[in-house]
């Protein structure tokens, strides 16, 4: 192979997906051992600062401070240590928005479930899950049983929520709905965003009992007054009625094409006549071949999360709402992380 080749992006593409496993690992292992936040706070530390900071054996943090380094997110420069500017914005800090969460949440939950992905795709389902103790049919209610477990898995759901949701807060829709039904809204990281920016608004966060506990995290303290909270199963439980708007953030890419129906039409019969229903979710290209937040996720959901789904395209959503009764369907696409924002109106 000529060597200029080897040399074109696409070849040094190739050469980091194979050795991108290993380099997010190192990368999320420095984050549970808090050496950005270290760093953040004593920049151009030695060595020997971060061994006895760590208490990591001094052969091994060498092979892991390489591996970061490597991977772009550390720099050392006469055998002192500092954080790259993306790793200082990103990951130093342990503020709810912190990517170090996500980090850790997707070493710990989502990736080792990869190692399984042929097996689950040959039979269909999500064959990780018998990792996880239970018989019930989705990850989110087997952790449940592990609430240590849960709790990372929503703190690294709350972090990457708030590093996308920008797009969603700031749409002037949400200027005029006064209660918003946000279905699956887990710890109201994105119903208090929204309470923050729409002073005239109160929210009716809907999700499985374990959730709820949750429900009152750092970022909802200041609106407990305007949430309600309301437990039950998507699917077997009725959607709380009362509001004029509702939301499915990040919920509907998990499930099925006919659940996902099932959903929407339960949405519609709360809603009352002129109620808008807005969803905000990863959407892959109309020819299913660009977004690799998208691929990812829709891996994720088949081999462990819950057996189906995927980052569908905008037209698939449109459909759904159409046959669902909503009209007025459109779609704001090409949003931050392979967003859409998808609206229909109850006639």
């Amino acid at each position: 192979m000529p060597s200029q080749q080897k040399n074109s992006p696409e070849y040094q593409k190739f050469d980091f997906l194979m050795n991108a496993p290993a380099l997010f690992n190192a990368a999320a292992t420095a984050a549970e051992l808090r050496i950005f936040i270290f760093l953040s706070e004593n920049p151009g530390s030695d060595f020997g600062a971060i061994r006895e900071f760590t208490g990591v054996p001094s052969h091994q943090l060498r092979v892991l401070l390489q591996g970061v380094c490597a991977a772009g997110l550390m720099e050392r420069s006469e055998g002192k240590y500092r954080n790259s500017a993306v790793a200082q914005d990103l990951l130093a800090s342990d503020e709810p928005d912190s990517w170090a969460h996500t980090l850790i949440g997707w070493k710990e939950i989502y990736y080792p479930a990869f190692g399984q992905m042929t097996k689950a795709l040959k039979a269909g389902t999500n064959t990780a899950l018998e990792s996880y103790p239970g018989d019930e049919s989705t990850l989110y209610k087997r952790l449940t049983r592990n609430p240590e477990l849960e709790g990372v898995f929503h703190k690294a759901m709350a972090a990457f929520t708030l590093a996308s949701i920008n797009d969603l807060v700031e749409r002037e829709e949400f200027g005029t709905v006064k209660h918003l039904l946000d279905i699956g809204g887990g710890d109201s990281t994105t119903t208090a965003r929204l309470l923050d920016r729409y002073p005239q608004m109160r929210s009716t966060v809907f999700d499985q009992p374990s959730v709820s506990g949750l429900a009152h995290g750092k970022e909802a303290q200041k609106f407990l007054d305007r949430i309600d909270l309301v437990t039950g199963d998507f699917f077997d439980t009725p959607f709380p009625e009362g509001a004029d708007a509702v939301l499915f953030s990040h919920v509907l890419g998990i499930f099925s094409a006919e659940q996902i129906g099932t959903l929407l039409k339960k949405a519609y019969d709360v809603l009352p006549s002129g109620g808008r229903i807005f969803i905000y979710d990863y959407n892959v290209t109309e020819d299913e071949t660009k977004g690799i937040y998208g691929a990812r996720l829709g891996l994720y959901f088949n081999i462990l999360a819950s057996g189906t789904g995927m980052a569908y395209p905008a037209e698939d959503f449109e459909s759904w709402l159409s046959e669902a009764g909503f009209e007025n369907i459109s779609t704001v696409a090409e949003l931050d992380y392979e967003h859409g924002f998808h609206i229909g109106v109850k006639p």
